[in-house]
């Protein structure tokens, strides 16, 4: 368990957050789809609150990438990872610490090899209680997979980068935030398969997670320089947190919308514009200009982010 002398801070005003009572309920389904030998996701469907799931399985060890939210995702997560992977030896990262992604993590201490950045830990620990409230604020389905959630400490704690040899198969677990989260991880299996977690989506608009004062590590600058590195890298298969499987156009995609915004919210500052309204006409543009891409509430999160970002 997270040490329980770490107070949860007061989750923050949902009344902005996309809307999620209507959604189908966030629950991991159906079967692993390979994507290149061995390397395997399973697709959130575009359900809300699901992410896409990836499990890796090299000639002697495997990996899980992301549970779902709530024991009972993790636990499917986990027969999943073990129908594939048999006895195999099984490590679990998370690619952040939000509750989608990672708090399913209690169905495999013991039986897995829990990984996480130190920065991710620190992360858990400081937010992780709210967040399990604040997401069950969400919907009743959501308030149902985190009945009986526990938050669970890594076994192994890396800083900066670290690699698993799965037998055949490479993993570079690599820490990039402050970014979306103040910790974010990126996992490369190969030099080929981008694991990004929320860093990118697919025709959803990104994630901003800023909740002043209880949560400002969102980082509009550091995000950007990361999908920069990552394009540079070139991957050959990318996996975002949510959406279909792309390629490195996917993170191209991303970049040059968050960089709109930026370069928007830098220009709107500088000639006195307030926030609300700098946040209010970046809506307005960009739902017209991204005009497919869903989830358009987080447009003025992103926007409120990088204009109070700007301001140190």
């Amino acid at each position: 368990m997270c040490p329980a002398d770490v107070p949860p801070n007061p989750s923050p005003d949902l009344s902005d957050l996309p809307d999620v009572r209507t959604s189908p309920p966030p629950v991991v389904r159906g079967e692993p789809v390979e994507l290149s030998d061995g390397v395997y996701v399973i697709p959130d469907g575009r359900v809300e609150l699901v992410p896409n799931v990836g499990i890796v399985v090299g000639e002697h060890s495997a990996l899980v990438i992301d549970t779902g939210m709530g024991p009972r995702n993790g636990a499917y997560v986990l027969e999943q990872a073990r129908r594939l992977a048999g006895d195999r030896h099984l490590y679990l990262t998370v690619t952040h610490f939000h509750p989608e992604h990672g708090f399913g993590a209690q169905a495999f201490k013991g039986v897995a090899t829990i990984v996480y950045n130190a920065a991710q830990r620190a992360e858990l620990h400081r937010k992780g209680a709210s967040y399990v409230e604040m997401f069950r604020g969400l919907s009743a389905a959501a308030a149902a997979e985190l009945e009986g959630v526990e938050l669970v400490d890594p076994d192994l704690v890396y800083e900066g980068a670290a690699e698993l040899d799965l037998g055949g198969r490479t993993a570079a677990l690599r820490a990039v935030g402050p970014a979306h989260t103040g910790s974010d991880q990126v996992i490369v299996i190969d030099d080929r398969v981008l694991f990004g977690g929320d860093l990118i989506e697919t025709r959803i608009f990104p994630i901003a997670p800023y909740f002043p004062p209880y949560d400002v590590d969102v980082n509009g600058p550091g995000w950007i320089g990361v999908l920069d590195d990552l394009i540079a890298r070139g991957p050959e298969i990318v996996v975002p947190g949510h959406g279909e499987v792309a390629d490195v156009s996917l993170i191209r995609d991303v970049r040059d919308y968050l960089d709109h915004v930026y370069g928007e919210v830098t220009r709107l500052r500088a000639a006195g514009v307030s926030a609300d309204e700098a946040a209010a006409r970046i809506d307005e543009e960009a739902r017209a200009r991204w005009a497919t891409w869903e989830r358009p509430e987080w447009i003025g999160f992103a926007a409120r982010a990088f204009y109070a970002g700007a301001q140190h």
